[in-house]
């Protein structure tokens, strides 16, 4: 569990500010599940999601995320991560593989958070933010995601990650626009096994 606690580049829980609203959204609460619902809850409701508000700048780093208001699913994800492992506890990254268009297919990542609940184990949780035709919450042990991977070439893709996916940190650093990230979402090629 050690690299689910960590701090790193991406989910810089060790930032002074980070680990201050982790404390503050931490204050007053006695165990782990709350803990972490307060903190998804802080994430999806206090923070913007960048697309959805049209805005910018464009952030990867917790501290970034906490410090502009404003992220795309997976700095968002990022600022979940370090506010949970401020905490002690652990938590990951995790992504699914949506469709964007159906009637020519193209596809991109979404991207949300695993959280190690004492009792459920793995639990995983969308603070993408909820808007209408979207409603996430914290309800373990029943998930309650943002999006469900119902169609052909859709995946919910099985890891729990301690850092971002290179391709998420790539399109993320190489835009500096909510409209050049939307036009550049970050994707996987999944390969089918033929038995």
């Amino acid at each position: 569990m050690k690299q689910y606690l960590e701090s790193s580049k991406y989910v810089d829980w060790e930032h002074p500010k980070v680990s201050s609203q982790a404390q503050s959204i931490a204050k007053g609460l006695s165990n782990n599940s709350d803990i972490a619902r307060a903190c998804f809850k802080f994430v999806r409701d206090e923070i913007k999601h960048s697309f959805d508000y049209q805005l910018n700048p464009i952030t990867l780093k917790a501290s970034e995320v906490l410090e502009y208001g404003t992220g795309y699913c997976f700095a968002k994800s990022h600022l979940l991560a370090a506010l949970l492992r401020a905490n002690h506890i652990p938590a990951g990254l995790c992504y699914q593989r949506l469709m964007l268009e159906s009637n020519t297919p193209s596809y991109c990542l979404h991207g949300l958070n695993a959280v190690y609940l004492e009792n459920y184990g793995w639990y995983r949780v969308d603070a993408r933010g909820n808007k209408p035709g979207v409603v996430t919450d914290f309800t373990p042990p029943v998930e309650q995601l943002a999006f469900s991977t119902s169609l052909m070439g859709e995946i919910d893709l099985p890891e729990v990650w301690a850092k971002p996916l290179d391709i998420v940190v790539q399109v993320l650093e190489a835009h500096n626009t909510f409209e050049a990230v939307a036009e550049n979402l970050p994707d996987v090629e999944i390969f089918k096994r033929i038995l």
